[in-house]
């Protein structure tokens, strides 16, 4: 009897160990859908940038990046997260950007799905079109670059 608790006892220590020896993690899919919120067929999730930004760590270790597969998965890269607040943003270009906040402490696994809004062609900004300095800070999903004039 005394054998048994004992081994119990080793098994539920080794367990806490393996548990506390995991890396925080984020990761998760990507889905892009068309205007009417449909799945997009025919267009991958791959290449789909993932920013990951610590908003409570110093600048040196705030910020890290994943992109996502063919599938649209993705996940961060080991040991590459401290724990804090973070700030998780999808981007594509043609697609709204999608944000989301996690926080994140000693071995926090965090599973998110984003899904990505096609932006309508004709509602697209230009720079040249905004008026103030608030309104030309550029949001990578809403990205429409031309030419200079001539």
């Amino acid at each position: 009897m005394r054998c048994r608790i004992s081994l119990l006892i080793l098994m539920a220590a080794v367990l806490a160990l393996l548990i506390s020896a995991c890396s925080s993690k984020i990761y998760g899919t990507v889905e892009l859908l068309d205007q009417k919120l449909q799945p997009m067929q025919g267009e991958s999730p791959q290449g789909t940038v993932i920013h990951m930004i610590n908003t409570t760590a110093t600048l040196e270790t705030a910020s890290t990046s994943a992109m996502a597969d063919e599938k649209g998965k993705f996940e961060s890269e080991k040991d590459a997260l401290t724990p804090g607040k973070y700030k998780v943003e999808a981007s594509r270009i043609g697609f709204e950007t999608e944000t989301e906040t996690v926080e994140i402490k000693g071995s926090t696994r965090k599973k998110l799905v984003f899904k990505l809004k096609k932006i309508d062609e004709g509602k697209r900004k230009s720079i040249e079109s905004l008026s103030s300095d608030a309104d030309k800070i550029v949001n990578p999903g809403e990205v429409n670059i031309q030419p200079p004039g001539m």
